[in-house]
């Protein structure tokens, strides 16, 4: 398949996605908002698109003017029956452009917390563990768009998974970012770090990080594998 992806930071990337994607021989083209790259004008050339994390919010249109042309081909390639993924902002972005609302949560979630599977999730072709620890790094959360079905929740953040179907996938958490990729966004946002309940210091987010990450290297396996059966 042909996958399109956005980027909205240089040290956010595909992670461990874009292995998987290229072991199985998809082909894989990018849009770097942060280069000055726009949107695809249609969805006709790819079959998968998948929406990336990045520190903005959703609403800054004076600040990233792409957003709304973000935003329109996400509609268009759910309404066209593609592929979508969208992992942390890439959730939020999927959420409202499908009619649920982005706001900011009760709390900030970064570092490696639980997330655990909710009832309403049963019989979904996502469904979740009964409980797994991943990686967060969010202020904001979203409410369910129209046709959703919720999937996991965390102890700080009520939504942080949903699904419409068997081709469109929204995650709060990070189930992509390899240990390198932790060091890296601890780096570029360390401002963040500001102690709190949900908020881990940097040192004990990337000491854990080889560990953690192969322990969600199978969920995300599984998921990556039902979006590609669709």
């Amino acid at each position: 398949m042909k996958i399109h992806w956005f980027q909205h930071v240089p040290f956010e990337g595909l992670g461990a996605i874009e292995g998987w994607l290229l072991a199985r021989g998809h082909t894989l083209i990018c849009t770097r908002f942060y280069a000055g790259e726009s949107a695809p004008a249609t969805v006709d050339g790819f079959d998968w698109l998948v929406v990336m994390g990045g520190p903005m919010n959703i609403y800054q249109y004076r600040d990233h003017p792409w957003l709304r042309a973000e935003k329109r081909v996400i509609r268009d390639a759910v309404a066209a029956g593609k592929r979508v993924l969208g992992v942390c902002l890439g959730a939020q972005l999927i959420a409202d452009a499908l009619g649920g609302k982005v706001h900011q949560n009760a709390e900030r979630e970064i570092g490696w917390f639980p997330i655990t599977a909710v009832p309403e999730g049963r019989g979904s072709p996502f469904e979740f563990p009964a409980e797994r620890t991943v990686f967060h790094w969010h202020g904001d959360t979203f409410s369910l768009p129209p046709g959703a079905v919720w999937l996991a929740r965390s102890e700080a953040c009520e939504h942080q998974a949903f699904a419409v179907g068997a081709r469109v996938l929204g995650l709060q958490f990070h189930l992509e970012m390899t240990p390198d990729d932790v060091v890296r966004i601890a780096r570029e946002c360390a401002d963040e770090l500001v102690a709190s309940r949900y908020v881990q210091p940097a040192g004990e987010i990337i000491a854990v990080a080889p560990a953690q990450a192969a322990g969600t290297a199978a969920l995300l396996d599984r998921v990556m594998g039902v979006l590609a059966r669709g």
